[in-house]
């Protein structure tokens, strides 16, 4: 009888880690980049080549970047519409100061990310120093920023160094820049979440009041997501104005929609708490290998965003299905 209980139970332990690793962790969202990346090599080949891995992480690269600010918000239960409005600015501001070579290109990431950061600032301020709905404040810096970006840059134009258009783009030792960029995303968020500012994020998230109680300084754990999230939009921003070599006062507004459906396709909770940069980053390349897809397939441009749209719901519906069993199997 023992033995009989054992074997039952058996296969059960055994599967509800797997489900859990799956529920959890990226694991999910990069099976899902996984199977969009087989399926696009079947329709177009020459999508293995060096250059065509350069140029999909080059497209990627800019809206990846922005999901990965965004995360930071979004995982202490916060919103942040502001990334239009940073991208925008920093966009034409890197176009309308065109100092070239190394040193130039290292000036424009500076002053990038000092007005992503002072941004960043000024949201979490508004929300966590004067407690300012989330959505209100950070609607009037996206406007704010919107605007300014039009006084600096009436129309798309000015000059973007030629050093950051073809270094910043290209490969070092056969190695994108875009994969060094990635990779080191990825390791910065892997340490920094193992951080006690990591594990206060998460823990804000989960649950504001408790996390208060527990001693965390809840609103300095806040205003800090908005200053991360700031930071990034910035450099996605700089690597937006790299690729396109022009500015434009409109350049963040695909990525005010976008970014946020990178972070739910990644599997990252919008009331906070759950997920991580990583998963949003892969979510983020997912939308993007997506639109080349349905491209390769001659799918029409009308159809694309509905299309999207499907995939998305499907992919959300089947981690919360996942989720869904993981708990089920901990009450049974």
């Amino acid at each position: 009888m023992t033995n009989q209980l054992a074997m039952s139970t058996a296969p059960h332990s055994r599967r509800l880690p797997n489900l859990k690793v799956l529920a959890e962790s990226a694991l999910l969202i990069v099976l899902i980049y996984a199977v969009m990346a087989v399926v696009y090599v079947s329709v177009q080949p020459s999508a293995l080549s060096p250059y065509a891995i350069e140029a999909l992480l080059n497209n990627s690269l800019p809206l990846m970047l922005a999901a990965a600010g965004a995360t930071f918000v979004i995982l202490q239960g916060g919103f942040d519409l502001s990334v239009a409005g940073i991208i925008s600015l920093v966009n034409v501001v890197i176009a309308v100061m065109p100092v070239d070579g190394p040193l130039g290109a290292l000036a424009n990431l500076g002053v990038a990310l000092s007005i992503g950061i002072a941004v960043g600032a000024v949201n979490g301020f508004l929300v966590a120093g004067l407690r300012i709905q989330a959505i209100a404040a950070t609607l009037a810096t996206m406007i704010v920023c919107q605007g300014a970006a039009l006084l600096i840059l009436g129309a798309p134009g000015g000059y973007v160094p030629d050093f950051m258009v073809y270094d910043l783009t290209g490969s070092v030792f056969g190695v994108p820049v875009a994969l060094v960029i990635i990779l080191a995303v990825i390791a910065l968020w892997s340490l920094y979440r193992r951080t006690d500012a990591g594990r206060n994020l998460l823990a804000v998230g989960q649950d504001r009041k408790a996390a208060g109680l527990s001693g965390i300084n809840v609103e300095r754990t806040e205003f800090f997501s908005f200053v991360w999230a700031g930071a990034f939009y910035a450099l996605a921003a700089y690597m937006l104005a790299a690729q396109t070599s022009t500015g434009s006062p409109s350049a963040g507004e695909p990525f005010l929609l976008l970014s946020f459906a990178a972070v739910a396709l990644g599997g990252t909770a919008f009331g906070g708490g759950r997920g991580g940069v990583t998963a949003s980053l892969f979510g983020a390349a997912t939308l993007t290998l997506m639109q080349k897809v349905l491209f390769a397939l001659g799918v029409s441009s009308f159809y694309t965003g509905v299309i999207q749209g499907l995939i998305m719901i499907l992919a959300v519906l089947f981690a919360a299905a996942v989720r869904y069993a993981v708990r089920s199997r901990r009450v049974a």
